[in-house]
């Protein structure tokens, strides 16, 4: 699995529940523009119409060497899923409280381009400052035990 892209800030933000992977519908220019590694995934969330999940706010910039077939680089994309998968989904997501975030852009084996999603709830401002204590707190025994060996 080779990571395209990744959004760090949803797992800084968010309480990451369970994780999805989804494939996504694109068009020929923008897989070539998938390839540069370009891709901003920071502002993207995933979104229910009509039974079907699309995901909102991709940033995916035109291809370089492309032509008058470059589409929007903010379109709204189409995720593909089982539909099992899509009822559960739509039922969790209706919960109150939680979202779906993309959390990684990444080809699979056979070179397909699939999409991580995390079923998130938000973080309090008193859970940021937690973890980001106990990651300071495991960064200075990691040092203390390299310092003596």
């Amino acid at each position: 699995m080779k990571i395209i892209c990744e959004n760090r800030k949803a797992r800084h933000d968010h309480f990451v529940l369970e994780t999805f992977e989804a494939g996504i519908e694109l068009r020929g220019s923008e897989v070539k523009a998938l390839r540069t590694g370009s891709v901003q995934l920071r502002d993207a969330y995933a979104v229910f119409m009509k039974g079907e999940l699309f995901l909102i706010g991709l940033h995916i910039p035109p291809y370089s060497h492309g032509n008058v077939h470059n589409v929007d680089s903010l379109r709204t994309r189409k995720l593909l899923m089982h539909a099992s998968e899509l009822k559960k989904l739509n039922g969790q997501v209706s919960e109150k409280g939680l979202t779906l975030m993309p959390l990684n852009l990444h080809w699979n084996p056979r070179n397909i381009a699939k999409v991580t999603l995390g079923l998130c709830k938000s973080k309090k401002k008193y859970d940021k400052r937690e973890a980001i204590k106990k990651h300071e707190i495991d960064r200075e025994v990691s040092r203390a035990i390299r310092s003596r060996l």
